[in-house]
């Protein structure tokens, strides 16, 4: 039977009993109008509710939820002047954004000199490691400079090192089974214009990866959002979603997602696993976090728990950048033998092949990733515990939970003023991301801010010094009021 929490991203309307259960859960029996408008408004900014969802009849939603037609038409008023409901006769009322809500970057700003970055959740290089690597990748070079250099699958002593990899961490896995790519967005890209088709629909999480949900779209894919909340997955919400709209591929990022930092339970995955193996969906697993485990072990790979035969659904991408330097280019896809073939010959006509020198600089440092790790993560755990310290200090009533693990904190700002607070700071030198901009949805998680804490301690506490600041100086009248009656 499917959940009846379950939103149809295929026909986009939402039931009084669906909407009655997802609001209770937060408002009370009985909200007064103000109250539900407040949580409708906050359902639809956490993307609980897809944008352009049809609403309930007004009738239909006071008795699901035992209030006046009055209460329910005047919240539906509210949200209508708030400018997050439009409605049209004969149509009904339908979920809106309002302008100035919409989604933006701060990427096209260059740090500069004296900037503090909060913009990219990925630690610099460890500088002894790399200098050796490079030492160690130049006396290795001149073996492979008498030959072409063009490598579609990778180097092979690379591709056996992380299929080595691959199998001390409980994934059994041959170096045919592995493509070296230009980093794991390389890797994802590659996979999903192979995979999918203009107009085929792929379930993704809300929120998400922003640079995987602009790769989705560029390849003219239609995603599904099923939401991850501050408790994590909806099991039931995913399975129906993958039973109903049936969508070709499933793009999940179950270890310290990103950016909620929520670590999936193995009792989810096995259920998502044998889903899929029923709808014959494409699971792709995005593992580029999963070694920054601050709070625990590293999980088991998500596929080496595939029942037999359902391993050749999952693809699995990873790379270097977050357990070493992003300026390093170097992913990989995990997949079987069959499908690697298939992705190194479509790669060809764009991408010959990674280059050979920052293959021979990885293939070292795969060798000492454990001391890396081993090195890294009390740092990250040190840092993490820094920042939630000052945050806690200077930003009280904002509220976050400390993941597990991963790069950052997803922070909940009580009300949406995100993308104006990324725009003020700026002025006080701190480059950082609104929620929005992980929004499956476009313009979802207003109330949102992913801070990661990958930048030393001292230069965190004065991060969030200047977020204090610009939040009370140049924003203030944007953050003023009850953030639970703030709705127009």
């Amino acid at each position: 039977m499917a959940d009846v929490r379950v939103v149809h991203e295929v026909d986009r309307r939402l039931g009084s009993r669906q909407l009655s259960q997802l609001v209770t859960g937060t408002a009370g029996d009985h909200p007064g109008y103000r109250a539900l408008a407040h949580d409708i408004r906050t359902l639809l900014l956490d993307g609980r509710i897809p944008l352009h969802t049809r609403l309930p009849a007004e009738r239909e939603l006071a008795t699901a939820l035992g209030v006046s037609r009055a209460t329910v038409t005047a919240a539906y008023d509210l949200l209508r002047e708030g400018g997050y409901a439009r409605s049209r006769r004969g149509a009904g009322t339908w979920t809106e954004l309002p302008d100035g809500r919409r989604p933006s970057s701060v990427a096209a700003f260059p740090a500069g000199d004296g900037m503090l970055d909060l913009a990219v959740a990925a630690p610099g290089a460890p500088e002894a490691e790399l200098t050796d690597a490079l030492a160690a990748a130049a006396a290795a070079l001149p073996r492979h400079a008498s030959t072409p250099g063009y490598h579609p699958y990778g180097l092979p002593e690379l591709r056996e090192a992380v299929a080595e990899r691959f199998t001390r961490r409980g994934l059994p896995t041959l170096p045919d089974q592995i493509l070296i790519t230009t980093g794991a967005q390389h890797a994802l890209s590659l996979t999903l214009s192979l995979l999918g088709r203009p107009g085929d629909r792929i379930l993704v999480e809300n929120p998400s990866y922003p640079n995987a949900l602009d790769a989705i779209r560029r390849a003219g894919l239609r995603p599904t959002p099923v939401p991850v909340t501050d408790t994590g997955w909806d099991t039931d919400l995913v399975e129906s979603t993958l039973r109903q709209a049936a969508p070709r591929m499933a793009y999940l990022v179950p270890d310290f997602q990103n950016p909620t930092g929520r670590l999936m339970p193995r009792e989810q995955r096995v259920r998502i696993l044998e889903t899929a193996r029923a709808t014959g969906t494409w699971l792709v697993i995005d593992e580029t976090i999963a070694d920054i485990a601050l709070d625990g072990p590293a999980p088991a790979p998500f596929a080496s728990l595939a029942p037999h035969g359902v391993g050749e659904q999952v693809v699995t991408v990873g790379s270097l950048s977050k357990t070493h330097w992003g300026g390093l280019r170097i992913g990989w896809v995990r997949a079987g033998s069959r499908l690697i073939t298939e992705l190194a010959t479509a790669r060809v006509p764009s991408d010959m092949s990674t280059p050979v020198i920052e293959q021979l600089v990885a293939l070292h440092l795969m060798g000492s990733m454990d001391d890396v790790l081993r090195d890294r993560l009390p740092r990250l755990r040190a840092q993490r515990d820094a920042l939630g310290a000052s945050l806690a200090h200077h930003l009280p009533e904002w509220r976050w939970r400390t993941p597990p693990g991963g790069l950052s904190f997803w922070v909940d700002l009580g009300r949406p003023v995100a993308s104006a607070l990324a725009r003020a700071v700026l002025a006080h030198g701190v480059r950082i991301e609104g929620g929005a901009r992980f929004g499956a949805d476009p313009g979802t998680h207003e109330h949102r801010l992913r801070i990661p804490y990958t930048l030393p301690a001292a230069s965190g506490e004065e991060a969030v010094r200047r977020l204090a600041a610009a939040l009370g100086g140049d924003m203030g009248h944007e953050a003023t009021g009850s953030p639970r009656h703030w709705v127009a």
